[in-house]
Formats: structure tokens, C-alpha cells, sequence
């Protein structure tokens, strides 16, 4: 292997370009040299943000030159997750892919054995700023033992976009169950432990939609703490994106961590603007004290900062497989239970 971790993006729409591209750059060790993609302007876009890039169509062109490369990552549709996964694991190279992974549990563990610890999952929001804020917050016991975690990630969007993600073919696995679930459900694990018991609403509500596009998913932990998640494209007004109570206080945030629109606009992902959660603590008695607490400081670079040393075979992977396996049995439950 080389000094740097050299690395295969395949795909270059709005994962590869404004995710996975970016992100990279930021990371010593770390360069993209190969693009895969097919669509023309896409593989014009890759050449314009790095001259020196090699932009190929064809995936056989990776898996022929497999010794130039030291990683693949997956960021083109949901459909092509599991070839490309195993095509790069046949090559003998690791391989990071966009969630979902793929649509079932049992798919997931089979890759998870294939893969002998060669093989992770891009769960960027486990660095949301928010989210990080609230789990050192509860690690330090500021809202007491948490009983209930409310998570929400609500748009307005009623208009069809024509993207594959609103495709009702299964093989897409489109909808936001899949999508935006897959966040929220890898978040109440991380922050609350296995769980015991999935109870979901998954509709469609808007007359042309062929996937789900509202789901309301409650989760009983083992420890006895609920989570309750929401995703929408339906709300045209939005809840806290975080309501978390607990045996001492809450803890309260509004708004959308800023990562993504930074990225999506040009931007580092440190370039976003100061948001602040709402803290409430147990006082005397049934008072309350409230303060503010920073969570501006997100980091979904911190994902790519621990792939060199995972590739290098001196580190665990940055999301682990058992992690998304619990996640897509919880998905699996949810979509089973779709009315």
C-alpha cells in the first residue's frame, strides 16, 4: 500500500460530489484519484473540481488497475450498493458505501462476513453538531438518565423532483424510511442501546408519490427508554429536531445541523452559522434551570479521519457493521408495518 490511502469514488452526483468528494480533501492521507461515473456532465463536474483526477466509466477499469487503488467508496444509487460492494471486495479492497447498505438485515450480515472487517457504512449525522452536543451531554449525566429521545428530520417538499429516491421500484429502495430513517434509527442506537420492540406508521401522502414520504417509527429500548422518529416531506411546519427528556432535565434543539448546506453551497463544513440547544436542569424542588449550549461543532470530516488508519488494518472501522445491521432490522420492522 501506498503512503496515501488512495481512493476510488464511485459515483459523482449529490453524495459523491458534495459529500464524499469534499470530505476526502479535508483528510491528510486520503486522495480521490479514480471517478467513476457515466454521465457525462458529472465526469466533467469531477475533472473541473480536480485536474488531476482520472475519470473513468466503466467500474472494470478499477477492478483491472485494483493495484493502484487502496479504497472504494460507494456513493451512486442505493441499486448499485451491494455489486459495487462485493465487486470491490472480490478486487481485495476495502470499501466504504453510502447508506443504506442494502434493504435487509440478513443482505447486511452476509456482506459483513464476506467482508472480514474490510467493509463500513457512511452514517455521517452520528457527527452532526447537535447530536454530538446531546451525547456529551447525557455522558455527563446533565439531564439525568434519558427516558425519551425525540428525533425529527422534517421537510417541505410537495412538489416530485424526478430523482430515483421517489422511484417505486424496490430495487432503488427509495422512500425516506430508508433514507432519512436511516439517521435517525443510527442515532437512537448510539444513544440509547439495542432495542426490544418496533412499532411504525409509514404512508404515502402525497397523490403522486410511488414511495413513502411520512413515517412516525417508536422504538422500546432494552434499558426501558423510548424513542419516538419522525421523518417527513410533508411538514410544512417543523418540530424540535431534538426533544430529549430524562430523570434530571432536557434538552431541546430546533433546526438542521448546517454540514449539509454548506457542503451542498461550495463551503467548508466548519463554515456554518452558531445554533445553540436548550438546556433544562433540575433546580430546587420542581424548579427547572435553563441554559444554552453551543452545538455548532459538527464534524462529518471525523469519518474520513479514522479511514487511513481502518485501511492500514490498525484501527477498527469508523461505523461498525453490527451497528447497521441493528439499524436495518429496525427498518426492515418499520417497513413491514407500512400501511
Amino acid at each position: 500500500m501506498s503512503e496515501e490511502v488512495r481512493v476510488a469514488l464511485f459515483g459523482y452526483g449529490l453524495a459523491g460530489r458534495y459529500f464524499h468528494a469534499p470530505l476526502i480533501r479535508l483528510v491528510d492521507g486520503l486522495r480521490v484519484t479514480t471517478v467513476v461515473t457515466r454521465d457525462a456532465g458529472r465526469s466533467a463536474a469531477a475533472r473541473e473540481d480536480d485536474p488531476d483526477v482520472a475519470v473513468v466509466a466503466d467500474p472494470g477499469a478499477v477492478w483491472a488497475r485494483a493495484g493502484e487503488h487502496d479504497l472504494v467508496v460507494v456513493a451512486s444509487a442505493n441499486r448499485t450498493h451491494v455489486t459495487l460492494a462485493r465487486a470491490a471486495l472480490a478486487a481485495g479492497l476495502p470499501v466504504v458505501v453510502d447508506k443504506p447498505l442494502c434493504r435487509t438485515p440478513e443482505e447486511a450480515a452476509a456482506l459483513q462476513r464476506e467482508a472480514a472487517g474490510r467493509l463500513t457504512v457512511f452514517q455521517n449525522r452520528r457527527w452532526d453538531g447537535d447530536f454530538l452536543a446531546l451525547r456529551a451531554a447525557v455522558e455527563a449525566g446533565r439531564i439525568g438518565t434519558v427516558h425519551r429521545f425525540e428525533s425529527r428530520f422534517e421537510r417541505w417538499r410537495v412538489e416530485p423532483k424526478g430523482y430515483w429516491r421517489e422511484s417505486g421500484d424496490p430495487e432503488d429502495l427509495g422512500g425516506l424510511l430508508y433514507d432519512l430513517g436511516s439517521h435517525l434509527a443510527d442515532q437512537a442506537l448510539l444513544l440509547l442501546g439495542p432495542v426490544a420492540e418496533v412499532r411504525a406508521e409509514v404512508r404515502r401522502v402525497r397523490p403522486w408519490a410511488a414511495v413513502d414520504d411520512d413515517a412516525f417509527v417508536a422504538l422500546r429500548h432494552e434499558s426501558g427508554a423510548v424513542s419516538h422518529l419522525w421523518m417527513s416531506s410533508v411538514a410544512a411546519e417543523q418540530g424540535p429536531r431534538f426533544r430529549v427528556l430524562g430523570t434530571a432535565g432536557a434538552w431541546v434543539s430546533e433546526g438542521l445541523d448546517g454540514q449539509e448546506d454548506a457542503l451542498r453551497a461550495g463551503r467548508s463544513p466548519y463554515d456554518v452559522p452558531p445554533r445553540h440547544a436548550r438546556l433544562l436542569a433540575a433546580a430546587d424542588g420542581d424548579d427547572l434551570a435553563e441554559s444554552s449550549v453551543d452545538v455548532t461543532g459538527g464534524d462529518w470530516p471525523a469519518f474520513y479521519r479514522g479511514v487511513p488508519a481502518w485501511v492500514r488494518g490498525e484501527a477498527p472501522a469508523p461505523v461498525a457493521l453490527d451497528d447497521v445491521v441493528a439499524t436495518l432490522r429496525i427498518l426492515r420492522s418499520a417497513a413491514e408495518q407500512a400501511g
